[in-house]
């Protein structure tokens, strides 16, 4: 320490002499060195002191940004399976939180800040008991306080294989996301009038083979976009430049909000995902759709169809040997579209026409839509009660153009609507003895670019609901195409048409990947469209006269018979007889062998809403090869599918999972899995095996 020595006058000037004073002298020599130790003391005191701080801050954070298997930094979150390997990675790219404004409470963590301004962020970790902690779930929010135009995160691949979301019209499974996308409305549209759109059916959905999924929540004006360079998926919330509205009183700050779950496996996954969060059915419909086929006029006649052309039709179907059956009246049987009785000119018995379907065992189905063209008697009437969908003001009926001309298209959110439209169906169904109708359209693309409805709607997908509603009361035997929130309105769903190609852009190829993803989207009742596809002018691949290519038709036919349900529209016998017996074999093996077990998977599907077409990774989750496997398919687990795809084949590669199989040749396989190298299958034959237990 230092000391003050009092001097005496008389020594003040001494002391301050050359020579200096003895005892000041050796202070100074003598202190020094102790006050220098002193200092550096408190120094190291003090670095104790602010290290022992920045390491308790230090390890609080860490506790505080990690919450079960994820870790959190300001630029995203990982998430890692039980044996710490990164399974799920999301990035924040419209903005970094701010960590200092972070908190954790619970199994909640939450932050208040980000680099733009204040937000409302939490990742809530939810432990599902019924699963036995084999899923871990986390809830994710981000919403905005201030304004501002977006948030966005984009979700890595991860070296994973990606299912669900939409049906598309060039259909890959698993998903292939082609180019680089910006972010736009994920609502449904005809994928086959813009194929670049999302189709008909859509979720907001996504399954991963690391046995990861993804669910947006349902109040997010949700965009999707991608990068094939970076292997991502863009997960966008927006107003500006959209078709979103915030709902009604609320402002237009963006949230975007989902829930990542993380199980075993995939299929475990995908089981508690859709228990979880989808509608299952609530009845199954007619037997007799999964086990007879449906035939209908649109293929073979067009909006030409008549009813000489309509009995001569049904006529050849029994003069041939098929069932009498399910017989679709398609377009063009009114004089304009928007009107609800038959064309006299083209009809002139109608009456008298059911009553001879009927009387030879035919049940009988009518196309129908939305739509009410400008030149229809009913279009006036629907005006002047408010039926349609309108201008953004409200006063005046929105214009919209559809395949068959302009018109107005029926506000299902009006209660009137809904009922002149029922109205209108109960009347031909109880005039004529129709059995039920093909619901067609449905999309949001239909909708003006700027539209109300009666009731306000946030998300335009939410138009396609309330179409898909307007089917319950005849939907044991009806028909829809499209699909969003729509799991529980107990009909089938058709797959949008398909041309009469073999490839991956709307043909037969496409067929097992569309089914496949819808039916992870939930939809397990499906007719996947008619037998040779469309035949379009220009959109047909080979054959004679108009019809398609023969071989391409009889592959077509041999997958259908293993759908859920058949759907003919050009005839086997505008073919050969050769084709009619190939027909005949494989409409009988669909009714004794394949409806049987589809019904009582359909049954299953009212309490699971599990797939009845699977995935070959739903038995072989831990083989690789299974997951990028898009030709072959599973009926429950324990009927496999193999049919031929490419023209001008009588044998393909075909794999078998482990377990025990048996072929449709009486062949016996123990030890899968294992690839059969050109497996020879005939023209008029499909490969499928049955699992032996």
């Amino acid at each position: 320490m230092y000391q003050i020595v009092p001097v005496a006058p008389g020594e003040q000037q001494m002391a301050g002499g050359p020579g200096g004073s003895p005892l000041k002298k050796k202070l100074s020599h003598e202190g020094r060195p102790l006050v220098m130790a002193s200092l550096l003391g408190c120094v190291l005191v003090l670095a104790a002191v602010v290290a022992w701080c920045y390491y308790s801050v230090s390890l609080r954070k860490a506790q505080l940004f990690k919450t079960g298997l994820l870790d959190l930094n300001k630029d995203g979150f990982i998430i890692h399976n039980q044996a710490g390997v990164v399974i799920f990675t999301m990035a924040f790219r419209s903005g970094t939180l701010d960590l200092d404004s972070c908190s954790k409470e619970g199994d909640i963590l939450s932050c208040t800040q980000s680099d733009s301004g204040k937000l409302n962020f939490f990742i809530q970790t939810v432990r599902p008991e019924i699963t036995h902690h084999t899923v871990m779930c986390y809830r994710v929010r981000w919403e905005e306080l201030e304004s501002k135009h977006l948030v966005e995160h984009v979700m890595a691949y991860n070296d994973s294989h990606w299912y669900g979301g939409a049906e598309t019209a060039t259909q890959y499974w698993p998903i292939r996301f082609q180019g680089e996308e910006e972010p736009r409305p994920f609502i449904t549209s005809d994928v086959y009038s813009n194929r670049n759109a999302f189709g008909g059916i859509l979720e907001r959905y996504w399954l991963s083979s690391n046995a990861t999924a993804i669910k947006i929540n349902d109040s997010v004006p949700f965009h999707l976009g991608w990068s094939e360079k970076n292997r991502t998926l863009r997960f966008q919330a927006r107003y500006q430049d959209s078709p979103f509205r915030p709902p009604e009183g609320q402002q237009a700050f963006p949230e975007l909000s989902y829930r990542v779950c993380v199980g075993s496996d995939v299929t475990s996954i995908h089981k508690y995902m859709v228990r979880r969060y989808f509608p299952k059915p609530i009845k199954v419909p007619s037997a007799e759709l999964f086990k007879q086929p449906v035939w209908s006029t649109w293929a073979l006649h067009k909006t030409a169809v008549t009813q000489e052309k309509l009995l001569r039709y049904a006529s050849d179907i029994t003069k041939h040997g098929f069932s009498c059956s399910h017989l679709e009246l398609d377009d063009r049987y009114t004089a304009d579209y928007g009107e609800f009785d038959f064309d006299p000119q083209k009809f002139p018995n109608a009456s008298g026409m059911f009553d001879k379907l009927r009387k030879d065992g035919f049940r009988v189905t009518l196309w129908t839509h939305p739509f009410i063209n400008y030149d229809s008697i009913n279009f006036g009437a629907a005006v002047e009660k408010g039926l349609f969908v309108r201008e953004p003001s409200g006063e005046l009926p929105a214009l919209v153009r559809w395949w068959n001309g302009i018109g107005g298209i029926l506000d299902f959110t009006n209660p009137d609507a809904r009922e002149w439209y029922s109205s209108h169906l109960r009347m031909l169904k109880s005039r004529y003895g129709v059995t039920s109708f093909k619901f067609d359209a449905g999309e949001t693309s239909y909708l003006p670019r700027q539209f109300s409805t009666l009731d306000p709607l946030s998300d335009p997908s939410t138009f396609t609901r309330r179409y898909t509603e307007m089917a319950v009361p005849f939907m044991e035997h009806a028909e829809l195409r499209v699909g969003y929130q729509s799991q529980n309105i107990s009909c089938f769903f058709r797959i949008i048409d398909r041309d009469s190609v073999w490839g991956y852009e709307l043909g037969l190829k496409s067929i097992i990947p569309t089914v496949l993803t819808i039916g992870i989207l939930g939809y397990q009742f499906v007719l996947p469209d008619m037998i040779g596809g469309n035949a379009y002018p220009n959109r047909t691949a080979g054959g004679l006269n108009g019809l398609p290519d023969r071989e391409l038709y009889i592959r077509w036919l041999e997958l259908s018979a293993f759908m859920p349900a058949m759907q003919f529209s050009i005839p086997p016998w505008a073919y050969d007889n050769e084709v009619v017996q190939i027909a005949q074999k494989f409409t009988e093996l669909h009714e004794t062998l394949v409806a049987p077990r589809v019904l009582e998977l359909a049954h299953v599907v009212l309490d699971t809403g599990d797939p009845i077409i699977r995935p070959l990774w739903w038995l072989a989750n831990d083989d690789e090869a299974a997951y990028k496997i898009d030709s072959q398919f599973l009926i429950g687990d324990d009927l496999m599918v193999a049919p031929v795809l490419e023209p001008g084949k009588q044998e393909r590669d075909i794999y078998v999972p482990a377990g025990r199989w048996k072929s449709y040749k009486g062949e016996h396989y123990n030890k899968g899995p294992m690839y059969l190298t050109d497996y020879p299958v005939d023209l008029d034959e499909i490969a499928f095996f049955t699992r032996v237990l």
